[in-house]
């Protein structure tokens, strides 16, 4: 069988430079390997990092890009139990998804709810963890309690606000252009602003002044300060990203009088830490979520696997409104 896959053989500062799509024969299946056919794949701003070669995990080259997506069985190799051919599968993390099928060990599949849409699915692996051990992993927070975030449109800044909302934590969502706020609105954020150094007095106004004791952050720079100042005395700041490519900068004033806290957030070190029950515990309840609606991430655009130049460029554009997936030509998302 002939697939496509996007292949990079080196990385560089324009991501959409370095990443092609090539045909090659499937690879023959192996004992306990699995043949899946992609359904959905998206693109995460550490794909756009891998490619310009400063995310934290950096596979060997040349690679096939794509971190995680969702697909169907098509064939099993010898040895292979508890699966079936058609059977619609979560795909194992950093598994080069961006391809119209893939060779996997099929132990590390994942079973998937049939009926439920493979695209919202697709991103299951990153977004909606990260969105929801941030809400639980450093502060203790109950229901009423306040949380401020930047990027609250973004795919995992939509999941926070979801999730925040179903165990009744009230989000401060901030956002850097207005044209923003509306989707961020519509997906249940109490506040939306947008960023600004008069961030604090207008939080201030309209929480009357009640605690916010976590802050999280994925833009670093002076943006990470507007968010500290936010935040009341002895509350922890997470940061998790560099969308604005600098480094974060909090002012001792922060640090020293108001007792901040500050940590980083790296979902793949979560994974080396964590027990296997706990991460399956996790990736049942975030399923079953995605499963009946009650979470989901806007998707901006869908590319094939042989636009995936575009699709990339799209993806690390600063004004799209939701995920852009890689859905490969043929495919039945059904």
């Amino acid at each position: 069988m002939r697939m496509l896959k996007t292949q990079y053989d080196r990385r560089g500062p324009v991501p959409q430079d370095v990443i092609r799509a090539i045909e090659c024969e499937t690879p023959p299946l192996a004992a306990g390997q699995a043949l899946v056919e992609i359904l959905a794949a998206p693109i995460n701003p550490s794909d756009v990092l891998t490619l310009t070669g400063e995310y934290g995990i950096l596979p060997p080259l040349p690679a096939t890009g794509g971190s995680e997506g969702a697909g169907r069985i098509v064939e099993l190799g010898s040895e292979v139990s508890g699966l079936s051919v058609g059977q619609l599968v979560l795909l194992p993390s950093r598994s080069g998804t961006w391809a119209t099928h893939t060779v996997v060990d099929a132990s590390r599949l994942q079973p998937l709810p049939e009926g439920a849409d493979p695209g919202q699915l697709s991103m299951l692996t990153v977004n909606p963890p990260t969105a929801s051990l941030m809400l639980t992993e450093f502060v203790t927070l109950a229901p009423g309690d306040w949380v401020i975030q930047n990027v609250a449109n973004s795919g995992v800044g939509g999941y926070l606000v979801q999730l925040a909302r179903l165990r009744g934590i009230r989000t401060i969502n901030v956002v850097r252009r207005a044209s923003a706020v509306p989707a961020v609105e519509a997906q249940g954020g109490d506040v939306v602003l947008v960023d600004g150094e008069d961030l604090q007095s207008r939080v201030e106004a309209l929480t009357g002044g009640q605690p916010v004791r976590l802050g999280i952050d994925a833009v670093g720079g002076s943006a990470t300060e507007r968010i500290a100042r936010c935040l009341s005395e002895g509350a922890t700041l997470v940061n998790y990203g560099m969308i604005g490519g600098e480094p974060c900068v909090v002012s001792p004033q922060s640090f020293i009088f108001n007792d901040l806290r500050m940590r980083g957030f790296w979902l793949a070190r979560w994974f080396r830490t964590t027990s296997r029950d706990i991460q399956r515990a996790l990736y049942a309840e975030l399923t079953r979520l995605v499963a009946c609606g009650q979470l989901s991430a806007r998707i901006h655009a869908t590319y094939t696997v042989e636009r995936i130049a575009d699709a990339v460029a799209a993806a690390n554009s600063g004004e799209r409104d939701g995920k852009i997936l890689i859905v490969p030509q043929g495919a039945s998302m059904s």
